[in-house]
């Protein structure tokens, strides 16, 4: 809207989830380049997430029509320990990385919690590694809807097919 402001996250990881009054808005950045949202005027919670990570959240007050700068670091969690499967989107894998994820954004929520960007999960060389076990996996905001519960095993990929 006209009288939005807009909220631009720069620091590390780069790639973190952005969520504004916890809502998921997207990437902190693309590609290396800090992404800009619009968003109403007026105070907001704005966090943080990478899995790898610990969460990162802060107050600010947005002006419309003026971009709020935040700057962060994260702090770097424990690693889990295995063993480990591979978890991956997009079915058997004919699918391409460019007709699955062109543009989409949406966030991969494993257990409640973020974990990536669903084009991070179905190309080639990409997917998320997690110690054997069953998963509640969710997308959000993203234009594919999967909402089901995942078994990932040791030494495994598990593939979960992308549906609109």
């Amino acid at each position: 809207m006209a009288q939005d402001g807009s909220i631009v996250a720069r620091g590390k990881p780069g790639n973190a989830g952005l969520f504004v009054d916890g809502k998921y808005v997207g990437p902190a950045s693309r590609f290396t380049v800090p992404e800009k949202y619009a968003i109403a005027p007026g105070e907001h919670e704005v966090s943080l997430r990478d899995p790898r990570f610990e969460d990162f959240t802060t107050k600010v007050t947005v002006v419309a029509r003026k971009k709020t700068k935040i700057s962060y670091k994260l702090k770097p969690l424990t690693l889990p320990n295995g063993p480990f499967g591979l978890l991956k989107l997009g079915g058997d894998g004919s699918e391409s990385f460019i007709s699955i994820a062109a543009g989409d954004t949406g966030a991969v929520m494993i257990n409640d919690k973020f974990f990536g960007h669903v084009d991070e999960f179905n190309n080639a060389g990409s997917g998320m590694l997690l110690p054997a076990g069953t998963y509640r996996l969710k997308l959000v905001g993203s234009q594919f809807n999967v909402d089901q519960d995942v078994t990932v095993e040791a030494n495994k990929t598990t593939r979960v097919p992308l549906k609109k």
